[in-house]
């Protein structure tokens, strides 16, 4: 017959039995919690190993930052390429937006030429013009950025390059009779090395 099992002293305690699903859930507790262990470890040999006074070190290196843009240079500093492509975008924005907008009838009070590209001073007028339409939209400018553009630039721009005497005066000034001519500059003056005395004509030492 087998022994009878007596009722156990009070010293003894009943052993504990977890369910499958509970040890499942304390072992990968444990499992997580070793691997932090081991991750913070990892991050204290760099902390360790790092150069002194460094206030980032022990931290994996950031994402490299893009390179700035280019500062904008003055169109008639250009050349090639490079020149071409920003007359191209200037061209766009002066007959899309600056002339449909801002473009007064051509008259000989306001001339016009359908060939501006090709006035150098018109063409550096427009382009610095541009660059400051692009500055006084950004939200950086404030409320009164735009406001700013039309009194300071906009108007003397526009007053400049469409002068009754100006470069263009030659050109467009009646809208039924395109022209175009480009007007001879100043010539240059004869620099001389040394100054004459008004006498002898010699020169001065």
């Amino acid at each position: 017959m087998p022994e009878s099992i007596g009722p156990r002293d009070k010293g003894d305690t009943e052993p504990v039995r977890l369910p499958d699903g509970n040890l499942e859930h304390l072992d990968a507790t444990v499992r997580q919690f070793l691997d932090q262990s081991a991750e913070q470890a990892r991050q204290l040999d760099n902390l360790a190993s790092a150069p002194a006074g460094s206030p980032f070190a022990g931290f994996p290196p950031g994402p490299a930052m893009p390179a700035p843009a280019p500062a904008p240079r003055p169109i008639l500093e250009l050349e090639g390429e490079e020149f071409e492509s920003e007359v191209d975008t200037l061209t766009d924005w002066v007959e899309t937006f600056l002339m449909d907008t801002y473009g007064d009838e051509v008259s000989t009070a306001a001339p016009w030429c359908l060939q501006w590209q090709e006035h150098e001073d018109v063409l550096a007028w427009l382009h610095a013009l541009w660059l400051a339409y692009h500055q006084h939209k950004e939200p950086d400018a404030g409320l009164v950025g735009m406001a700013v553009w039309h009194r300071d630039f906009l108007t003397h721009t526009m007053a400049a390059v469409r002068a009754p005497g100006g470069s263009l005066s030659a050109c467009m000034t009646d809208p039924d009779r395109p022209a175009h001519r480009i007007l001879p500059g100043p010539q240059r003056s004869a620099r001389r090395t040394g100054a004459s005395t008004p006498d002898t004509g010699e020169a001065l030492a």
